[in-house]
Order: structure tokens, then C-alpha cells, then sequence
């Protein structure tokens, strides 16, 4: 189906990435600690999407950075900034609850960063979400995202159309949908994870 076409792709691709960033001559392997960084709302989907993508990934031999920290600060930890700054791919998991978490939504910035400085590649996966939602910020996503801004935000406007920016572009992004009641382990076989 046409739509699974680039999310196909990119995971056979990242059946190669070891052996290519591995590769003495490889000009990537000085700059990439990881080929993945997984970006996720933990309370969404740590335990029955995210680690079992992380798994598969990792079984598969490519570096994938998932961050198991929950300690928080006010901003995003320099480890995590590193992490992605030497990523090759970023898979942004977008859940109902992401844009409820201001580390989410700063990690997200930092990625479309990286995309422009860096072409670090950049996949969106939908959980259980349409991806207007995540584009437009509408239904229990906006829902979320509109908390986090009337609780904490009202009064940083710039902060706040960064992260609309952002989150409509990656929704913009050719990406996939993982939709209710599919089973992970059958998604993840399908793309060859």
C-alpha cells in the first residue's frame, strides 16, 4: 500500500545502518553515536508500543537511543540533546498525550533542528492518532496541548508557535499510522523490524 511506502523504506534501510556506520570509510559513523533516536510519551506508550519497537530495532543490530530517564528538569537534559544531535533517523512517536509534555514538544524542535543542519531523517508515527490531529492540534491531542500551554505557557507566545510550528511540520512528514486495535507485534513483522 502506497502510504506504508516510505515507512517500508526506511526501516529496511536501517537493516543497513550498522554495517554502514560501521564502516572505517564512512564520513556518518564520526558524527552518528546512534542510528535511532526515539522520541515517545512515556505514560502513552513506553510499555506496549515504544520498548517494543526498541527491542525489535535493537535486535536488528541498530543503535537506538530510548531515554529511561524520568527525572526532569526545566529543560531538556544535554545527554538527551547529544543523543539526538548524533542520531541518523529520529521516529517521533506521537501519542494523545505527547504534546501534553514540554520535553516532548522541546525534543521535537531539537530533532527538526538537526533535520535541517544535520539531514538527520525524520519519521512520524501516528499511535492511535490521525495525523491532522497532530497537525492542526484538534481532538484529545490539541486537547493535551492546550492544557500544557493554559497551566504552564499563557503568557510565552514565541514558545509556543515553535512548538505548533513544529509539530505541524513533522505531521507534514510522510509517516505511518498505527491504528487501535492493531497488534504491535504484527506491525512491527510487517515492516521487517
Amino acid at each position: 500500500r502506497h502510504y506504508h511506502t516510505q515507512f517500508f523504506e526506511l526501516l529496511h534501510t536501517c537493516n543497513y545502518l550498522p554495517s554502514i556506520s560501521s564502516s572505517p570509510s564512512s564520513s556518518s559513523s564520526s558524527s552518528s553515536t546512534y542510528d535511532v533516536f526515539l522520541s515517545f510519551r512515556g505514560e502513552d506508550t513506553r510499555t506496549n508500543f515504544t520498548d517494543h519497537l526498541h527491542e525489535a530495532l535493537v535486535r536488528k543490530g541498530i543503535r537506538t537511543f530510548i531515554d529511561r530517564e524520568l527525572v526532569r528538569g526545566e529543560e531538556i537534559s544535554p545527554a538527551l540533546v547529544k543523543a539526538i544531535e548524533e542520531s541518523r533517523i529520529s521516529l517521533i512517536v506521537f501519542s494523545e498525550n505527547y504534546a501534553s509534555s514540554r520535553w516532548c514538544l522541546d525534543e521535537l524542535v531539537k530533532i527538526l533542528q538537526c533535520k535541517q543542519s544535520k539531514q538527520q531523517v525524520v519519521l512520524p508515527i501516528f499511535y492511535k492518532l490521525d495525523p491532522s490531529d497532530v497537525r492542526k492540534q484538534t481532538s484529545k491531542f490539541g486537547d493535551a496541548f492546550e492544557g500544557l500551554i493554559e497551566s504552564k505557557f499563557k503568557d510565552n507566545e514565541e514558545k509556543v508557535l515553535i512548538w505548533r510550528e513544529a509539530l505541524t511540520k513533522t505531521a507534514n512528514l510522510s509517516g505511518h499510522t498505527f491504528k487501535d486495535g492493531e497488534y504491535v507485534y504484527f506491525y512491527l513483522y510487517h515492516f521487517h523490524v
